[in-house]
């Protein structure tokens, strides 16, 4: 679909801005990337060929009897004897000695009737974000080949879980900075456009929860309720839009005596057409500017909950966590340096990104 002349000039606007346009590029292949996550770190393989079947253990359950195991249980793939099941077609022998026979399979001098060589495509990381590291040695253990990033004081993989807590961290900024921002723009609107009465009352309500302690209503709700991902959004969203409506409340009271308003009232324009249409374009500046605020603060906000142990379960690919075992474990530079990178790299193209748009949409800078 082809852009507006308005839009495609904002457009241009931004692709000029090449800190900005560049910005984008690398946010969205790294964001792009970590929509994936299961499939670049898992410990469980993409596909698995058994006995001229195929399996796709990182979207369904298999026991280990599917491979001629004797459990009901899943599958562990990274096991020896279900490696060789799989690779021999489900052979007795891979119970008693099942490095021999993956040996003699790769070498190819296996031989025995029915047999099926079957094969497993695993991720770039054989590991999920809470997968355990088979490595000697105390943790958290010094990156090397096994582990680019080296393990947490869990041994579990640091890259991995930096892949899934980056995934993590963006959806739940976008998801409260998103909804927070409609009930901002809308809650501001309405008090600048209409004033009065309504104004007044809607900033006494304002200044009284904008003077509850978030971080206590948090801990509260957590301790009754139990700590999960939807209640964190629910929570941040309701202590976040205030933000914006100081700003868009402004740019109404502004607009609202300005001749093109008027002379859309005295036309029989609605209210909301008035608004939206007319009013909000005007105001997009100002909101705008204020939305790389709200996004980082968002993250900070998240990162520091799960400094602090306030956050998400403690099962979730977390980098405040990660920033707080590099805290406990200064022995471990490595923990202190990724999340260092992680966050500085996130919140830097963010905050470029919306440098670009803000300008985009300032009239004083568009060109064609």
């Amino acid at each position: 679909m082809a852009l507006s002349p308005l839009n495609q000039r904002r457009w241009n606007t931004f692709r000029r801005n090449k800190r900005a346009y560049w910005s984008l590029w690398i946010f969205a292949v790294l964001f792009g990337l970590s929509l994936f996550a299961e499939f670049l770190a898992n410990d469980k393989p993409i596909l698995v060929s058994y006995r001229g079947e195929i399996y796709t253990p990182i979207f369904k359950f298999y026991p280990e009897t599917s491979f001629g195991g004797d459990f009901k249980t899943e599958a562990s793939y990274r096991d020896s004897e279900v490696e060789c099941l799989i690779q021999s077609g489900g052979v007795e022998d891979c119970f008693d000695e099942p490095e021999a026979v993956i040996t003699e399979i790769a070498a190819g001098s296996y031989a025995a009737e029915g047999f099926y060589k079957g094969w497993t495509i695993w991720p770039l990381i054989p590991y999920s974000y809470k997968t355990n590291v088979d490595r000697p040695g105390a943790a958290p253990l010094p990156p090397n080949g096994q582990n680019l990033l080296g393990t947490d004081d869990a041994k579990r993989d640091v890259l991995a879980r930096v892949i899934h807590g980056f995934r993590l961290s963006i959806v739940f900024t976008l998801m409260v900075t998103g909804a927070a921002t409609v009930i901002g723009i809308l809650a501001g609107a309405v008090q600048g456009y209409f004033g009065g009465w309504l104004d007044l009352v809607f900033q006494r309500v304002i200044e009284v929860w904008g003077s509850v302690n978030s971080l206590y209503v948090i801990i509260i709700m957590f301790a009754i309720l139990g700590r999960s991902f939807w209640l964190l959004v629910g929570l941040m969203i309701l202590f976040s839009w205030t933000s914006l409506v100081g700003v868009v409340r402004a740019e109404f009271l502004r607009a609202r005596n300005l001749e093109y308003v008027r002379a859309a009232k005295a036309l029989g324009v609605g209210n909301m057409t008035i608004m939206l249409r007319h009013m909000l374009p005007n105001a997009m500046v100002a909101t705008l500017t204020m939305l790389p605020f709200i996004i980082t603060g968002t993250i900070g906000g998240l990162a520091s909950l799960d400094f602090l142990g306030f956050g998400l379960p403690s099962s979730a690919p977390s980098l405040g966590e990660l920033t707080l075992q590099a805290k406990q474990n200064l022995e471990a530079p490595w923990l202190a340096f990724t999340a260092f990178v992680t966050f500085a790299l996130m919140l830097s193209l963010l905050i470029f990104i919306f440098e670009g748009i803000r300008d985009a949409f300032d009239p004083r800078k568009t060109f064609s």
